[in-house]
């Protein structure tokens, strides 16, 4: 039961970047330790880390109270000039309910688009605009009240206070008392219970947290130090004068202010006002107009039906059966519009001529996503699951991931900014953290420990996925010695070993677009980037709980790659390459790939990859496709490899525990590569419905141990009414357990292996024009074209060297079996000069001489 009289309502977590030290996990179990009711975030300028604090204080049990330390204009935010730099002044605000919350969205929001200098700053024009359901704190030494105390300005003081209570109205704005041992903040307390008692405002008492423990001050203070650059030894480096800015007991903070015990009990009267319900999971797709006598079920319906009299010649009863359930299962789930939204957008760029991938992800097990020409894999030709993109028993956002031609990506979202509102389309932010190697280094640099010396620790730390200091410790036995030999060592190891992990920076993701049904700051808080462009300041996993519609945009190269060479051959043959419809089958491109000749092949020419595709001998796409999925460091390590080309090869014999494994298994000879076939298996054998056995998929991908074991009963029994024995039973669900950690989506697989055949059907029959477009695509890349054009040698194809008054922008086929250099590809040589250089020679022909050509 709680019992605690007090509740922090002024905390910062990591995501007061490279300022707050708190991990949102730990703050919300101090917390509940200390037996709180609530907890308030109140992060700098910032809203980064409110779902995932929501969440963890709610699963913890403890009340989330949703706040911002934000900053205030000293006039208006939109005063930018050189001569107004004054630092704004600090306010704490809490969001009392959902009408407040959506109010600190829109202050927070445009603290950044149209108030930022320096730092995202509103002025008290805006606060009175947003002010409803909030409750306001007057914040640290440097919030306006403090600065004015300290300025010996008492009638501003009291001018302040006065206008911040009418902003807020009654009983919404309070006095905050601090105890941090500050003398500066002992005068400011003193005036502040004189002016609370004289305009009777009430007072609350705070800590202003920004790490957890007192023992953490010292790693708080080489935190500040990364954020500006500076190291211990600068006496002019921002830092904090005292010790006293952790996470206080209930007992300390009744002891800091036993004189004013009204300001302990106001926190508990601010939380007990704080009830703010956020909604996750309730889908806010954005809406999608239909043609007049159809609603968005029966729209897409026929689009389903349309496509699929394209796509198939006979319209079988079991292609029927199948979109009919897709489409059921869609509709029940609320994701129409999001298969429209994403058909548009496809389809545009597809009649703009933007090469748009064949598929990416689960999406290609899906036949409504090929009806409608979003993918261009058949999942029925295939065996690709439905289930493994949208499951029905595990609600959850579809996730369409399309890929396009790397230059004109932009083009699909600004046609998506402008059709939904481009104040309902935003990218989407990401947070990089300090990892292992990055620690120590930013650490090293603060502590002043002399590069060289931080560079060799850094490297001690090994190359290994999600590798801590702390592991790297166990495994480099060199680190240890080092850490007992020199007690400067140890501190840097000790400090950064506290810090890896936070979060240092926000940047944007590479492809991430949401999409909302109302203006995104209704569920967001959204800021510009650096260059410019709006994202929000939830990451992508908060947004898809918010309900919200994220989809990846991403750019493809290769796609470029190949829209270019269709282009050159168009130009070259007089001839039009549809690239959807080159036959599968062809012998020359699975010669070429089974000599090893894949330079240039998309995900086939590493060195490691041609040696497998020598060994394995590629006949089909499904073959490329097993390549693709087999090419991991699971798979490596493992010898399944070796077992999967063994059987192919007819060396080892193929086997199966149950003879209805075989239907399954027999493409890949007998191995489970993907996680398909662990569906299949669990449906087919064991009775489970294909939903079902994606939950099944997904507890041995991540090795659930409690989950699969309850589901281990289950298939068993299962398997047992379906006539097969209970050892049997047992040993292919241990097998399908062990291949699982494996596994891979084989709808992605299949997608990329047709992207792969397409490259190496061009190279194979478009050797020149290939090779030209793939140049052209690496010009910035100087291993890479000198790569590319030994490849180029290899196949007896002639690269002329940059000629002045031949060579274009980009590498051109100039006759048969002969490349130009492009002048792109100069080192040195500027996109403007070339233009110029283009567009003189076209005036004359060509230069006759150096003169010549340095005259023009």
């Amino acid at each position: 039961m709680w019992h605690s009289n007090f509740v922090h309502l002024h905390t910062h977590t990591e995501y007061s970047l490279l300022d707050g030290a708190c991990r949102i996990k730990e703050l919300v179990a101090k917390a509940k330790k200390y037996k709180m009711p609530a907890l308030a975030i109140t992060d700098h300028g910032v809203m980064y880390g409110v779902i995932q604090f929501y969440k963890e204080a709610i699963r913890q049990g403890v009340k989330p109270i949703i706040g911002c330390e934000v900053y205030v204009a000293p006039n208006s935010r939109f005063d930018k000039s050189t001569q107004r730099k004054e630092t704004p002044y600090h306010l704490i605000l809490l969001a009392k309910n959902n009408e407040g919350y959506k109010n600190l969205i829109k202050l927070v929001t445009l603290s950044y688009l149209e108030g930022f200098y320096y730092k995202p700053r509103i002025d008290k024009k805006i606060l009175k605009e947003y002010s409803k359901g909030l409750i306001g704190l007057s914040a640290c030494l440097k919030g306006e009240i403090p600065y004015y105390i300290l300025q010996n300005n008492l009638n501003k003081v009291k001018e302040v206070a006065i206008d911040f209570v009418s902003i807020f109205g009654e009983d919404n704005f309070y006095l905050e008392l601090q105890k941090n041992g500050i003398p500066e903040q002992e005068i400011v307390n003193e005036n502040l219970i004189k002016i609370g008692q004289e305009l009777s405002i009430p007072l609350v008492a705070t800590n202003d947290i920004h790490y957890l423990e007192k023992k953490d001050a010292s790693a708080h203070e080489i935190l500040l130090c990364i954020q500006t650059a500076t190291n211990l030894d600068d006496p002019k480096r921002l830092k904090f004068t005292t010790d006293k800015f952790y996470f206080c007991s209930p007992e300390e903070m009744n002891q800091n202010f036993s004189e004013i015990p009204q300001a302990i009990e106001n926190t508990i009267r601010i939380a007990e006002r704080c009830n703010l319900k956020i909604n996750f999971k309730q889908a806010q797709l954005p809406e999608f107009s239909v043609p007049p006598n159809y609603n968005i079920s029966s729209y897409l319906k026929e689009l389903c039906y349309n496509g699929l009299k394209e796509r198939y010649t006979t319209i079988t009863r079991e292609l029927e059966e199948r979109l009919e359930y897709e489409l059921s299962v869609i509709e029940k789930m609320g994701f129409v519009p999001y298969f429209l939204i994403v058909w548009d957008f496809v389809r545009y760029a597809k009649e703009k001529n933007i090469m748009v991938g064949p598929g990416r992800g689960s999406a290609a097990g899906s036949l409504v996503a090929y009806c409608l020409k979003i993918t261009n894999v058949d999942p029925m030709a295939y065996g690709l699951l439905f289930e493994r993109f949208l499951n029905p028993e595990r609600i959850s956002m579809p996730d369409f991931d399309i890929d396009f031609c790397y230059e004109r990506r932009e083009e699909v979202i600004e046609y998506v900014s402008k059709k939904y509102g481009e104040d309902k389309v935003a990218q989407i932010i990401t947070f990089g953290t300090m990892a292992a190697r990055a620690a120590i280094r930013d650490v090293g640099r603060a502590l002043g420990i002399p590069y060289s010396q931080v560079d060799t620790i850094a490297k001690m730390i090994p190359w290994e996925p999600n590798i801590t200091i702390k592991k790297a410790l166990n495994i480099e036995s060199g680190l240890e010695d080092l850490i007992k030999k020199d007690k400067n060592i140890k501190k840097l190891i000790d400090i950064a070993s506290s810090l890896e992990g936070l979060a240092r920076h926000a940047s944007t993701h590479a492809a991430g677009i949401v999409l909302s049904q109302k203006p995104l700051t209704d569920y967001v808080p959204l800021q510009k980037t650096t260059e410019g462009e709006i994202c929000t300041q939830y990451a992508m996993a908060e947004l898809e709980e918010l309900g919200l519609l994220k989809m990846d945009f991403l750019g493809l190269r290769t796609l470029t790659v190949i829209g270019n060479a269709l282009e050159i051959i168009k130009h070259t043959q007089g001839k039009e390459v549809d690239i959807n419809q080159i036959p599968l089958d062809d012998q020359l491109v699975y010669k070429m790939l089974s000599q090893g000749n894949c330079t240039g092949i998309f995900q086939l020419e590493s060195e490691g990859m041609r040696d497998l595709v020598k060994r394995l001998k590629p006949e089909s796409i499904e073959d490329i496709a097993a390549l693709l999925a087999l090419y991991r460091p699971g798979p490596l390590g493992s010898g399944m490899i070796e077992d999967f080309i063994n059987r192919k090869k007819g060396i080892v014999k193929i086997k199966y525990p149950h003879p209805r494994l075989e239907s399954i298994l027999k493409e890949t000879y007998g191995v489970i590569i993907y996680q398909e076939q662990v569906m299949k298996i669990a449906s087919e054998l064991a009775g489970f419905t294909l939903g079902q056995a994606d939950i099944l998929r997904k507890a041995m991908g991540k090795k659930q141990k409690a989950v699969m074991e309850k589901q281990r009963e289950i298939f068993i029994k299962g398997a047992q009414k379906n006539g097969i024995g209970k050892s049997t039973a047992t040993e292919i669900f241990d097998l399908i357990a062990y291949f699982a950690g494996y596994g891979f989506n084989k709808s992605h697989s299949v997608s990329y292996a047709f992207i792969s055949y397409q490259t190496a059907y061009l190279k194979t029959h478009y050797p020149v024009e290939y090779m030209a477009s793939l140049l052209t695509s690496v010009m910035g890349n100087n291993d890479k074209v000198a790569l590319y054009i030994k490849e180029c040698k290899n196949m007896h194809i002639d690269i002329l060297p940059p000629d002045i008054n031949q060579s274009l922008v980009n590498f051109t086929v100039v006759r048969e079996n002969t490349i130009r250099f492009g002048l792109a590809a100069v080192k040195n040589v500027g996109e403007k000069a070339i233009e110029s250089i283009i567009k003189e020679r076209k005036k004359k022909s060509k230069f006759s001489s150096l003169l010549d050509f340095a005259k023009e």
